[in-house]
């Protein structure tokens, strides 16, 4: 057959493709396939060995590594050990001491169970193990070379398993190409090794890099001891214990950790560490909930330091949804992130989160030179002395008390302020100076005042809401309107849901105009413009800072929306404050949740600690 197109010859039909067979793979090829699952670099050997090696029993788990793992990865345990019947099999494919029935899957109460972890790292690489188990008067060794097992041959070695892996990837070098550099491979074993020995602290962990030991770690250390070591002795104060107990039933979960003040929070995530039954995961319920805990404390775009560890019934957890482990899936994700949020929040809310300034002498000060201190505090000191003159000492004072005027904090039907602020000192219009028993309190009067704001307004609407209703607001008489950009208006109807639940009433009142009928009664108490308010919002759900859409996006956006109203609420820097002002403000910081911090997260307080003080005067 051929085809004639109009203005061409004829010409023949093309040839038709091979029909593809199906074949069945080498078992080499088998298993170098499964190891491009689990084994993608020198880090992934030695986290399925030393694996191995806790399952076994081990006390103590040597690591020694050459070129970053690429010449040279060595775990040596001193665990059960493997007998001569077992070293062949622990090298064959889908063999495992760990599962034996279907049933097994759904309750995996080891670290390994994927039977092809050796068998994979032996196809490419070169492998030997040296074994002895207890009682047994040798030991036993056998070597593996590009899948091709060799026969035991006794040998000689204390009680346990030691399993070497030479030139990784030797027979696929284009996987060997994707490799880093030396340093990245050895720190990513690190990083493995360091997980590893923080789940589990009963184990010694020793890592040796040439002639060097990178890392070692005693045996029988508490979880605490455990942490801290790892995460640096610095921080050991600047660490906070979460403990939850609800493991009541086959999806209950058991929570421990440490986890740090919103001070030391970081611009990445590299300082969290999550746990489960002993394996580290990766997962979103728990950071969710980690992150929702400190809601308000940190930026947004910071992560809080953290080491939680979860224990829950194998049967409440399916731990088979990843081939390195790292993902689970919970049976109850719920309940997980219920017993993270309420041990992190019970934490935080507990503890004197106002961070401390600490003055750090500069190296080529004489003993009585100039001492620089964090936050600027000599600068500080130096501006404080500078306005002076026209800063406001609230003290106490002779004659009767004077009348407290209502409230200009919390709104109406608030109770009466304190009656007077004692030693007491407002700056710059903007900061207060407090004394407490540590030392002196630096605080933001607007940061502490929205924070205040905030708090009251999530306690006012969350009651509305329970009775299915809206924030309190009022009705205008007039509309009041405001220019708004015309992509904005558009986003009007959009949001229309959740500004019926902050009692707001809106409309459009012209192409570039924006027209509000009901307002919040908290935010008029505080003279907030309603039209620039309801313009403002608008625009920034135009520009996507606030999004609504999702139940959890608008839950989101409620909260941004609450950050907003509060900021708007609150007394500004430079504006000054009267004697009862500064009573009321420092009378609600004790009464307020999270008054550390602002809704943003910056802190509210800073205390410059009696000590710190002492070092600047040069007293210590």
């Amino acid at each position: 057959m051929s085809l004639v197109l109009s203005g061409t010859q004829p010409f023949d039909d093309p040839p038709a493709p091979d029909r593809p067979v199906i074949r069945r793979l080498a078992p080499l090829l088998v298993n170098q396939i499964a190891a491009g699952e689990v084994i993608e670099r020198p880090a992934s050997v030695v986290k399925e060995l030393v694996e191995n090696a806790i399952d076994a029993g081990a006390t103590r788990i040597t690591v020694e590594l050459e070129e970053g793992g690429v010449k040279l990865v060595r775990v040596t345990d001193d665990g059960v050990g493997l007998d001569k019947d077992d070293l062949p099999l622990a090298l064959t494919p889908h063999a495992t001491s760990k599962i034996a029935e279907a049933d097994d899957l759904d309750r995996i109460a080891t670290m390994g169970f994927r039977g092809e972890a050796l068998a994979s790292i032996a196809s490419v690489a070169r492998v030997s193990i040296r074994s002895r188990v207890r009682g047994a008067e040798s030991g036993w060794s056998i070597a593996c070379e590009g899948g091709a097992t060799r026969e035991p041959t006794p040998a000689a070695g204390p009680i346990g398993t030691s399993v070497t892996v030479r030139e990784l990837f030797f027979n696929t070098p284009a996987r060997r190409k994707f490799l880093r550099t030396e340093r990245t491979e050895k720190g990513r074993c690190l990083d493995w090794v360091r997980d590893l020995a923080m789940a589990h602290p009963l184990i010694g962990f020793t890592v040796i890099d040439g002639d060097t030991k990178p890392l070692e770690l005693p045996a029988n250390q508490t979880p605490r001891q455990r942490a801290v070591a790892l995460l640096g002795k610095e921080l050991e104060g600047e660490l906070l214990e979460v403990a939850v107990d609800q493991f009541d039933d086959e999806r209950g979960v058991l929570v421990w950790g440490l986890i740090g003040r919103p001070s030391i929070a970081r611009p990445t995530a590299r300082a969290q560490h999550l746990f489960l039954n002993g394996r580290t995961i990766k997962d979103r319920t728990v950071l969710h909930a980690l992150k929702e805990g400190y809601r308000g404390l940190i930026d947004p775009g910071r992560h809080p330091t953290a080491v939680l560890l979860l224990e829950t019934s194998p049967t409440a957890v399916d731990v088979n949804v990843h081939p390195a482990k790292l993902e689970v899936r919970f049976r109850d994700s719920s309940a997980v992130h219920r017993a993270v949020l309420t041990g992190v929040r019970r934490a935080l809310q507990e503890a004197d989160l106002t961070p401390t300034v600490e003055a750090k002498a500069s190296p080529q000060a004489p003993m009585f030179g100039p001492v620089q201190a964090d936050l600027s505090a000599v600068m500080f000191a130096e501006r404080v002395r500078e306005s002076r003159d026209d800063a406001r000492l609230a003290t106490g004072w002779s004659g009767p008390p004077t009348p407290a005027p209502p409230s200009i904090f919390a709104g109406p039907n608030e109770p009466p302020v304190a009656r007077r602020a004692e030693r007491v000192l407002q700056v710059m219009d903007s900061y207060l100076v407090v004394e407490d028993g540590d030392g002196i309190l630096l605080i933001d009067q607007h940061a502490l005042h929205e924070r205040v704001m905030f708090q009251t307004l999530l306690e006012r609407l969350g009651q509305a809401r329970a009775q299915d209703g809206s924030l309190e607001h009022q009705k205008m008489l007039t509309p009041a309107v405001g220019p708004c950009e015309s992509s904005a208006l558009e986003r009007l109807d959009e949001v229309g849901d959740l500004l019926r639940v902050l009692g707001i009433e809106a409309s459009l009142a012209g192409p570039t105009s924006v027209g509000v009928h009901a307002f919040p009664s908290l935010l008029l108490s505080r003279k907030v413009e309603p039209a620039s308010f309801v313009a403002e919002l608008l625009q920034r759900v135009d520009r996507g800072e606030v999004r609504v859409g999702s139940e959890t996006a608008s839950e989101a956006a409620l909260h941004e929306v609450l950050d907003m109203m509060a900021c708007k609420a609150a007394v500004k820097a430079g504006d000054p404050l009267s004697e009862h002002e500064i009573a009321e403000l420092l009378r609600l910081r004790e009464t307020v949740e999270r008054s550390s911090s602002c809704p943003h997260g910056r802190p509210t307080s800073i205390r410059i600690g009696r000590s710190e003080i002492e070092r600047l005067f040069a007293r210590r």
